[in-house]
This record gives structure tokens, C-alpha cells and sequence, in this order.
């Protein structure tokens, strides 16, 4: 089994470090960065297999590092480690796109375990077949393609992201709230009116079986029909 290669935004050198020496003991690779800025240009150079970003750091804080990344990579794990523990922290972590939120002081085995537990679902989807099923169509998330018969034709980073939520609901209601925070990173009036043109483009791209539908559910959000 190939080790795991972790990108560390910690700006306090000596925590940094003991995180960096416990990961590497266990068989992890780590790539230590003592500033947001030096820790998106290893993102972009290395493709790791997940991020553990502390939230407060000189030139760009871990909050800019995610909502970056997630413009066009929906899936490598993002963990933010941090002592910022008000609700409203954790709400926006995690609506810019994180996968997890552990708070400081912490355990390097919880650490340890809840990187494997989502390196682990990445693994699941991967295993399971390229292709997904959706009426007359077949969606593939991963290289954000829909194809119908022998046709394929892609899909923008957001496209995928929202039909993979939808199709994750399928024929249940998917709450607008939801969509937006986990896509867009709030709910605010201007990305609700772009979500509306992403479901409207969505809407065009799976005409061609009209046994899919994406329904409008007033006050509630949507609810994809297959």
C-alpha cells in the first residue's frame, strides 16, 4: 500500500513539527507549510491525498486555502486543526467545503483515524463503478461526464458537484441551504440566483430522458425525479 501524502498548513513551527514527525512514524509523507500561501502553491505542485489546514495563518488563512481549492477539486479531503471553535467557525468550514473540523488541543490517533475514515469513502467510490446509473443516462462524477447512448458531453466542477448531491437524494427533497453551503460556501441572495442557473443547465443536459425531472420544491429546495 502506497503512503499518504499530506499537506500540513501550521504556522506554529514547533506543533507543525510534532504533527509532522507523528504522521511521518505511522508511514505518512508530509509536507509541512508555515504559511497559507506556501501550502496552495504545494497543493497545486503535489495532488496529495489529503489537507489538514489550521485556519489562522499569515498571507492566506486556511478558510481561502479550502474555498480555492474546492473551485475545482470537490473530492481530496480537507480537515481543518484549529483553536477556533465558535459555531459559526465550524458552519463555515464546512460550508466552504471541509470535510472535517477537529479542534485544539486534540489526539493524533483521532487525527490519524479520521484521515483514514475519509481517505477510506474516497476508496469506496472509486471501487464502485465509473459510471452511475441515472434513467436513460449515465453520470460519471470523477471525470464529470453524462452520457446518453453512445454520446458523452462534460460537465463544469459545480455541475457535477450539484448533480452528485441530487442524484445522492434522489426522488427525496434536497434542502437549498444545503446545496448552496456545500457548493457555493453560503446562502447568500447572489449564489442562490446561481444556483438556479446551474440547476436550469442541468435541467437542459438530461432533456433527453424525460423521465428525469429536477423539480422546484417552493420554500424547500429541489428534488431530483428518475
Amino acid at each position: 500500500m502506497s503512503k499518504i501524502k499530506v499537506i500540513l498548513a501550521e504556522d506554529e513551527l514547533a506543533l507543525g513539527t510534532i504533527i509532522q514527525e507523528s504522521l511521518e512514524s505511522r508511514e505518512f509523507i508530509v509536507h509541512l507549510c508555515g504559511d497559507g500561501q506556501q501550502a496552495l502553491e504545494a497543493y497545486f505542485r503535489q495532488k496529495p491525498d489529503v489537507l489538514i489546514l489550521d485556519v489562522m495563518m499569515p498571507k492566506k488563512d486556511g478558510f481561502s486555502i479550502a474555498a480555492e481549492i474546492r473551485k475545482t477539486d470537490p473530492y481530496t479531503p480537507i480537515i481543518f486543526l484549529t483553536s477556533k471553535s465558535q459555531t459559526e467557525d465550524v458552519v463555515k468550514g464546512f460550508g466552504l467545503g471541509a470535510n472535517d473540523y477537529i479542534r485544539k488541543p486534540f489526539s493524533m490517533e483521532e487525527l490519524i483515524v479520521r484521515i483514514k475514515a475519509h481517505l477510506d469513502k474516497i476508496r469506496v467510490r472509486q471501487s464502485q463503478s465509473d459510471w452511475t446509473p441515472l434513467g436513460n443516462y449515465e453520470f460519471h462524477p470523477t471525470r464529470q461526464l453524462l452520457r446518453f447512448a453512445d454520446r458523452e458531453q462534460p460537465l463544469t466542477s459545480r455541475e457535477s458537484q450539484l448533480l452528485q448531491i441530487l442524484l445522492e437524494n434522489a426522488n427525496d427533497i434536497t434542502d437549498r441551504t444545503l446545496i448552496l453551503n456545500q457548493i457555493w460556501g453560503s446562502d447568500d441572495f447572489f449564489n442562490a440566483r446561481s444556483m438556479d442557473v446551474f440547476i436550469t443547465k442541468l435541467r437542459k443536459k438530461l432533456k433527453e430522458d424525460p423521465q428525469i425531472q429536477i423539480l422546484n420544491v417552493r420554500g424547500y429546495g429541489f428534488k431530483l425525479v428518475c
